[in-house]
């Protein structure tokens, strides 16, 4: 049978079209622009000035923090600029400029050789210094999620293949292209924690990648794949778990606790990267489409700027509204096309406009709707009223700080209610109290 979760909604997914049969290619700019803050925890530290002459894969920046990663040259070439800039975060961010020489003259690797025979209490520390963090959007650093409490034990690692959101074909492409690779990362992982099962993940609308993924799990221990049914959001943390081991994560609880890890597909592959020939993550598969002459699937060097892969694709092909990176359901807007890329950027999205106008509210008619689709169990329509009276006590009271902002509630309300945007501002406004700021 093929496994789910309860609730969630039915997306056209006619957006991956264009794309999802497009062999990814390479694309190198001129320069790159790296942030420091590509991931969840303390920002980096720029260990590099202007003027410096950086290899491929030299440590730019130096992790901060218990979360920290390092961030890595991803070209090779001189460093133009070290410096704040406006980025998609409240504040400026530190960002380190370089311009590529195009030798891509790599720093001193240290490969680890094949994940079914190095020492496994190599594998977390090479995941670290490699600077992997989760590929499907949370960000994440990976080695954490992999360094157990003594109390904890993972029974099950799961592999999201599912690429529920609309628009985006990368993860698609890469099961199909380097399946291996995932693999290997997979097992790597496996083998770094005594876990005996692993299960990637599919969703039955990417046949193709479901049987390149099970050539490739054949004959290695302990990893199967599962099919499950086109749903999203199905690649949801908490959504796979319950589709996949049948365990419910409790509220403010994490997978761990309930003895799963769950790990994207890109982030198995940049393991295994890491592993076996010692390379940081400094490039991945993104997905470039919409208003775009030719749209792909585009293999960028991390930093790529939004406005050098739009040119990669030849150009808008309409007047252009808005640009995401991500996909329709959950993509960050961009204030313009001088963006760069990050770590988590699986795909870049340019609506022309009259898909990027906005849509004006209605009147809430009650249908609940919004309810019944809701992955989490909560209830939008009651969080709603708490946000547009600004009563954040109430808002927490029901939950919302538990939201996962998939966009489910907004997707299937007739009235198209602004309410995933609300709870997102709620949220924000929540966080800041916890620090103590002023929001009330």
């Amino acid at each position: 049978m093929k496994a789910t979760f309860k609730r969630g909604v039915h997306l056209n997914y006619g957006s991956k079209e264009p794309t999802k049969h497009l062999h990814t290619r390479d694309f190198v700019s001129d320069t790159v622009q790296l942030i420091m803050s590509m991931h969840i925890g303390a920002p980096s530290e720029p260990c590099v000035k202007k003027g410096d002459l950086v290899k491929l894969g030299q440590v730019i920046g130096t992790p901060v923090g218990f979360l920290g990663i390092p961030v890595h040259a991803s070209v090779s070439g001189e460093v133009v600029a070290v410096e704040r800039i406006p980025y998609l975060m409240e504040e400026p961010v530190m960002a380190v400029t370089i311009r590529n020489d195009f030798l891509d003259e790599w720093t001193e690797l240290h490969p680890l050789g094949s994940v079914e025979s190095v020492d496994p209490a190599k594998i977390v520390p090479a995941i670290r210094e490699a600077g992997i963090c989760g590929m499907g959007g949370a960000s994440f650093p990976t080695h954490v999620k992999l360094s157990l409490k003594s109390e904890q034990k993972c029974e099950m690692i799961i592999v999201n293949g599912a690429e529920c959101e609309t628009h985006l074909t990368c993860d698609h492409r890469l099961m199909l292209e380097s399946p291996g690779r995932v693999v290997d990362g997979l097992r790597a992982a496996m083998r770094a924690l005594n876990v005996k099962k692993g299960v990637i993940a599919i969703e039955d609308n990417k046949p193709d990648a479901i049987e390149s993924m099970r050539c490739a799990a054949n004959g290695r221990d302990g990893v199967s794949v599962r099919v499950l049914k086109t749903k999203y959001p199905q690649g949801g943390e908490k959504q796979l778990i319950e589709a996949v081991a049948k365990r419910q994560v409790p509220v403010k609880k994490l997978p761990i606790d309930v003895g799963v890890i769950v790990l994207n597909v890109g982030t198995c592959a940049a393991i295994a990267d890491a592993v076996i020939d010692g390379k940081p993550l400094i490039s991945r598969i993104t997905t470039v489409t919409g208003c775009v002459r030719s749209p792909a699937n585009l293999r960028l060097r991390i930093g790529t700027i939004a406005e050098d892969v739009i040119g990669a694709c030849g150009g808008f092909s309409d007047t252009p509204g808005k640009i995401a990176f991500g996909g329709g359901m959950t993509g960050l807007c961009l204030p313009n096309i001088y963006m760069p890329m990050a770590k988590s950027t699986n795909g870049i999205v340019v609506y022309n406009e009259k898909d990027a106008r906005s849509v004006e509210e209605g009147p809430c008619i009650r249908c609940g709707h919004c309810v019944a689709v809701c992955p989490i169990g909560l209830n939008p329509y009651q969080m709603k009223v708490a946000a547009d009276a600004d009563k954040l006590d109430m808002a927490e009271k029901l939950h919302v700080t538990d939201c996962i902002l998939c966009g489910c509630c907004s997707y299937e309300c007739p009235s198209r209610r602004w309410l995933t945007a609300s709870f997102k501002i709620v949220k924000q406004k929540l966080a800041q109290r916890a620090k103590g700021g002023t929001a009330k």
